[in-house]
């Protein structure tokens, strides 16, 4: 029923109190898991540059009894680098607004700072998993994951590698192929690659859907026999995901990658990844300039940073490129 007329009602009222929850909730995720599995190094320029080397192939190698000896040439290693990028995130907060009773203290100094430190993180992580060729001059970026890969590659009709250009020094991003579903064919022959190359997939770094993917591998002929129940006390448990994938190459660890969500292109990509043979390269730490000029009534704050992604030996890497990576169909 409609009220009474002339009942004076809530939406009329101007003296009320509003009534603001002091918690506030921040719901874009903080991880950035290849940022934080690889390895932190100090650099000392905008250019670091580092040498990689590779064992002869195997040969047969039989001397005869007194033969003199005779002496092999030394291959020239290869001298690759990458270029520092600057990241940075910037803020200004009124003297009035952090004087004032807020709630949650979100529009306040403090809580900026720790959100744009965040921010920069994943940056950082959108720069390495982004098909990005570094570049030199004016505003610097680093050569991404996708740019570096030749050796050990799996891709779509009509893709083609980046890599490293010995003549200008700069990586090359990669062309996309024809998308196509990840499959357990995919990763077994992309595993293969790196272990006959010499090298150990530890980590599949991924978009959240393609390890959705991955998941169904459980129903393939070869695997289905391996599943297993659980239970949890008196509670049965479906057990309907899988983190870790043991194929005749090792065993590789499925790492799900929200900041490869978003976009198409990044989500396409599952990077095969050995720690040991990455780093970041720090010019400069990520850290808060707290020595800013005051030239306003007004708090200002810069989170800055500065650095590379150094690859070792992308040889002991792998990609398998070109995937569906956000849907069926994407």
């Amino acid at each position: 029923m409609a009220a009474i007329a002339n009942t004076f009602v809530s939406t009329d009222a101007v003296g009320n109190r509003e009534e603001l929850d002091d918690v506030v909730s921040r719901i874009t995720p903080e991880d950035t898991p290849i940022y934080s599995m690889i390895k932190k190094e100090k650099s000392s320029t905008t250019h670091p540059e580092w040498e990689i080397d590779d064992l002869a192939a195997p040969a047969e190698n039989a001397t005869p009894e007194g033969d003199e000896f005779d002496f092999d040439a030394i291959d020239t290693p290869d001298r690759v680098g990458n270029y520092a990028q600057i990241f940075r995130k910037t803020w200004a907060v009124s003297e009035t607004q952090e004087a004032s009773d807020n709630a949650g203290n979100v529009e306040k100094v403090k809580y900026q700072k720790l959100k744009k430190g965040i921010e920069v993180r994943k940056d950082i992580e959108f720069a390495l998993v982004s098909n990005t060729a570094s570049v030199g001059t004016g505003t610097r970026k680093l050569g991404s994951l996708p740019s570096w890969y030749e050796t050990n590659v799996s891709r779509g009709a009509t893709g083609a590698n980046g890599g490293y250009d010995t003549g200008t020094g700069l990586t090359i991003a990669a062309t996309a192929g024809t998308q196509r579903a990840f499959s357990k064919a995919l990763l077994d022959t992309t595993m293969q690659q790196v272990y006959n190359s010499g090298g150990t997939t530890k980590f599949a770094v991924c978009s959240p859907y393609v390890k959705s993917v991955f998941t169904t591998f459980m129903s393939d002929s070869n695997v289905a026999s391996f599943r297993y129940a659980a239970s949890a006390g008196s509670k049965n448990t479906i057990v309907a995901t899988a983190d870790v994938y043991e194929g005749d190459y090792g065993k590789v660890m499925i790492v799900p990658n929200r900041v490869m969500a978003g976009n198409a292109t990044i989500a396409s990509n599952v990077h095969l990844l050995d720690p040991t043979l990455l780093s970041m390269k720090m010019l400069r730490k990520i850290k808060n300039v707290s020595n800013l000029a005051k030239t306003g009534d007004a708090k200002k704050g810069v989170i800055i940073g500065e650095g590379t992604l150094k690859v070792k030996n992308e040889r002991g890497l792998g990609l398998v490129a070109d995937l569906f990576g956000l849907t069926a169909a994407t």
